[in-house]
Protein backbone atom coordinates (compact mmCIF):
# COMPACT_ATOMS: atom_id res chain seq x y z
CA UNK A 1 0.00 0.00 0.00
CA UNK A 2 2.79 2.40 0.73
CA UNK A 3 4.19 1.67 -2.66
CA UNK A 4 0.96 2.68 -4.47
CA UNK A 5 0.56 5.58 -2.66
CA UNK A 6 4.78 7.20 -3.46
CA UNK A 7 3.46 5.94 -7.44
CA UNK A 8 0.48 7.82 -6.66
CA UNK A 9 2.49 11.07 -5.20
CA UNK A 10 5.20 10.95 -7.92
CA UNK A 11 2.67 11.15 -11.12
CA UNK A 12 0.84 14.16 -9.62
CA UNK A 13 3.96 16.57 -10.64
CA UNK A 14 4.48 14.61 -14.14
CA UNK A 15 0.53 14.72 -14.57
CA UNK A 16 0.72 18.65 -13.59
CA UNK A 17 3.95 19.33 -15.14
CA UNK A 18 2.13 17.75 -18.82
CA UNK A 19 -0.90 20.09 -18.25
CA UNK A 20 1.21 23.08 -17.35
CA UNK A 21 3.34 22.64 -20.58
CA UNK A 22 0.16 21.99 -22.65
CA UNK A 23 -1.17 25.22 -21.51
CA UNK A 24 1.63 27.52 -22.25
CA UNK A 25 1.72 25.41 -25.54
CA UNK A 26 -2.04 26.75 -26.55
CA UNK A 27 -1.94 30.52 -24.95
CA UNK A 28 1.76 30.97 -26.97
CA UNK A 29 1.13 29.79 -30.37
CA UNK A 30 -2.94 31.09 -31.59
CA UNK A 31 -4.99 29.04 -33.74
CA UNK A 32 -3.86 29.82 -37.63
CA UNK A 33 -7.38 30.02 -37.99
CA UNK A 34 -8.33 32.44 -35.37
CA UNK A 35 -7.61 35.14 -37.87
CA UNK A 36 -9.63 33.79 -40.41
CA UNK A 37 -8.27 32.87 -43.63
CA UNK A 38 -5.02 33.16 -42.30
CA UNK A 39 -5.06 29.42 -42.06
CA UNK A 40 -3.23 29.33 -44.92
CA UNK A 41 -0.22 30.79 -43.52
CA UNK A 42 3.37 28.83 -41.97
CA UNK A 43 4.47 32.03 -40.80
CA UNK A 44 2.84 34.48 -37.95
CA UNK A 45 3.84 37.95 -37.22
CA UNK A 46 3.38 40.09 -33.94
CA UNK A 47 1.18 42.63 -36.73
CA UNK A 48 3.99 44.12 -38.24
CA UNK A 49 3.42 47.84 -39.80
CA UNK A 50 3.65 48.44 -43.65
CA UNK A 51 3.43 50.79 -46.77
CA UNK A 52 2.46 49.60 -50.16
CA UNK A 53 5.45 50.92 -51.97
CA UNK A 54 3.71 50.38 -55.46
CA UNK A 55 0.81 51.24 -57.73
CA UNK A 56 -1.56 49.10 -58.41
CA UNK A 57 -0.71 46.24 -56.31
CA UNK A 58 -3.79 43.80 -55.70
CA UNK A 59 -5.47 42.68 -52.62
CA UNK A 60 -6.32 39.04 -53.09
CA UNK A 61 -8.49 36.73 -51.23
CA UNK A 62 -5.86 33.95 -51.27
CA UNK A 63 -1.78 33.44 -51.19
CA UNK A 64 -1.35 33.45 -55.36
CA UNK A 65 -2.47 35.18 -58.73
CA UNK A 66 -4.45 32.35 -58.78
CA UNK A 67 -6.90 33.61 -55.80
CA UNK A 68 -9.62 37.01 -56.60
CA UNK A 69 -8.22 40.34 -56.28
CA UNK A 70 -10.38 42.50 -53.47
CA UNK A 71 -8.94 45.39 -54.97
CA UNK A 72 -5.84 47.58 -55.92
CA UNK A 73 -3.77 49.32 -53.24
CA UNK A 74 -1.58 52.40 -54.37
CA UNK A 75 1.49 53.77 -52.84
CA UNK A 76 1.02 54.95 -49.58
CA UNK A 77 -1.70 52.59 -48.39
CA UNK A 78 -0.99 51.57 -44.78
CA UNK A 79 -1.36 47.72 -43.78
CA UNK A 80 -0.81 45.45 -40.70
CA UNK A 81 0.82 42.42 -41.73
CA UNK A 82 -0.88 39.33 -39.71
CA UNK A 83 1.28 36.38 -41.26
CA UNK A 84 2.86 35.19 -44.45
CA UNK A 85 3.21 32.32 -46.53
CA UNK A 86 6.34 31.89 -48.77
CA UNK A 87 6.47 35.41 -50.11
CA UNK A 88 2.89 36.88 -49.57
CA UNK A 89 2.00 38.49 -46.31
CA UNK A 90 -1.84 38.49 -45.25
CA UNK A 91 -2.93 41.90 -44.25
CA UNK A 92 -5.39 43.91 -42.75
CA UNK A 93 -5.68 47.80 -44.39
CA UNK A 94 -4.94 50.26 -41.40
CA UNK A 95 -7.04 52.47 -43.23
CA UNK A 96 -9.41 52.95 -46.31
CA UNK A 97 -6.86 52.53 -49.08
CA UNK A 98 -6.81 55.28 -52.16
CA UNK A 99 -8.85 52.94 -54.55
CA UNK A 100 -11.89 52.93 -52.20
CA UNK A 101 -11.48 49.68 -50.06
CA UNK A 102 -12.67 49.82 -46.45
CA UNK A 103 -10.54 50.24 -43.19
CA UNK A 104 -9.77 46.40 -41.96
CA UNK A 105 -10.21 44.80 -45.27
CA UNK A 106 -8.15 41.64 -44.84
CA UNK A 107 -6.61 40.23 -48.10
CA UNK A 108 -3.00 38.59 -49.43
CA UNK A 109 -0.40 40.64 -50.89
CA UNK A 110 2.79 40.15 -51.89
CA UNK A 111 5.74 41.10 -49.91
CA UNK A 112 7.75 42.70 -53.00
CA UNK A 113 5.23 45.33 -53.17
CA UNK A 114 5.69 46.90 -49.39
CA UNK A 115 8.02 49.15 -47.78
CA UNK A 116 8.61 50.31 -44.09
CA UNK A 117 7.57 47.20 -42.70
CA UNK A 118 8.40 48.03 -38.77
CA UNK A 119 7.41 45.76 -36.04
Amino acid sequence: MIRRIATRAAAVPAVMAVAAAAALTLTTAPAAHAVGENSKCSVNWANFGATVGKNGWNLRTGPSTGYASRGYLYRGDKLTVLCSRGNWDYSQLSQRSRSGIPKGTRGWVRDDGLVSLAG
